[in-house]
């Protein structure tokens, strides 16, 4: 018998995970609102230029959080950060014991933080290194050929069987479906060595008002972006987190793999005028970096001239 799936926040990265799954014959929940859901009701999801190519699932089943009723057995918290209580609220509600949260979201140790609020539920730790955007109401185009969910359980935690068979079997799940499935032993590693790339990323994005292309060349933007990951390296070895030391190689690699338009969720929303995510992705940095007796220069540059700039 296959899993319930809820993808609560289906854009971008949620709407990719949900729709291969969709695809696959996973039965998916997508939960939104606004002009996405009103899409997904009328004609589905469509997909562009994935390392699948090009699909649409329709129908699919879509709705607003509050309108979901049922027990799910994995729910992907794919919202913002500033948009988590409403997945919180979500969980307490429709899940079980058995039911396990699989967060996806750019903040570091978001999962630990839920699993406070949430302690009947299994909530594990967990990334998505895709770059994909929200093309049209109820479309999503990437701009790069990599896909993959990482997830783990952190040191202590105890799930009983019934849960730790559904971790096991998310990842064939996602596996099977196009996606790779990386179901971590070290996930408080792991999850900030993404931290490691999406956080300066979208903090350099920023400061340069620039995107994938302008670090994929020699200059400013690049060499900032390096010098901020070095200083995420040596905070993570501050941290005992055994991050490799070619990590920052790793996601120069990374960046330069990316579509030369592709840019960060953090910068689009900034320029809508709207809510960001930039406390927790950028400026928390430098509360880490004094817990930790780590000096981080650049960044602290950086988060400086954001800062004077109003940003929030």
């Amino acid at each position: 018998m296959g899993l319930k799936y809820v993808i609560a926040g289906s854009g971008a990265t949620g709407g990719s995970i949900g729709a291969f799954l969709a695809a696959d014959g996973q039965d998916v929940a997508f939960l939104a609102r606004g002009a996405q859901l009103e899409a997904f009701r009328e004609k589905g999801i469509s997909m562009k230029h994935t390392v699948k190519g090009d699909f649409t699932v329709c129908p699919i089943k879509a709705m607003t959080m509050e309108e979901y009723q049922e027990t799910p057995d994995v729910i992907f918290a794919c919202v913002k950060n500033y948009s988590l209580e409403d997945v919180i609220a979500l969980a307490g509600r429709t899940g079980s014991r058995e039911t396990v949260v699989i967060p996806i979201l750019n903040i570091y140790g978001t999962g630990e933080r839920m699993q406070k609020v949430l302690p009947s539920l299994t909530v594990t730790d967990g990334c998505i290194y895709v770059a994909a955007h929200v093309s049209a109401p109820g479309e999503i185009t990437h701009g790069g050929d990599i896909f993959r969910v990482v997830y783990g359980l952190r040191p202590g935690q105890e799930p009983d069987e019934a849960a730790r068979a559904k971790l096991a079997q998310v990842k064939r799940d996602l596996d099977h479906a196009g996606i790779s499935g990386e179901y971590s032993g070290n996930i408080r590693r792991d999850t900030f060595k993404k931290f490691m790339y999406t956080s300066p990323m979208a903090a350099a994005g920023e400061y340069f008002h620039a995107q994938a292309g302008d670090f994929q060349k020699e200059g400013e933007p690049r060499d900032t972006f390096a010098a901020m990951d070095r200083e995420y390296l040596k905070l993570a070895e501050a941290m005992g987190l055994g991050v490799p030391e070619d990590m920052v190689e790793v996601n120069l690699k990374i960046l330069d793999d990316l579509s030369p338009e592709a840019g960060t969720s953090m910068q689009r929303d900034i320029a809508k005028g709207g809510k960001s995510e930039i406390e927790g992705l950028v400026y928390a940095v430098e509360d880490m970096a004094a817990a930790y007796h780590v000096d981080m220069p650049v960044c602290h540059k950086v988060i400086q001239e954001l800062k004077m700039r109003g940003l929030k």
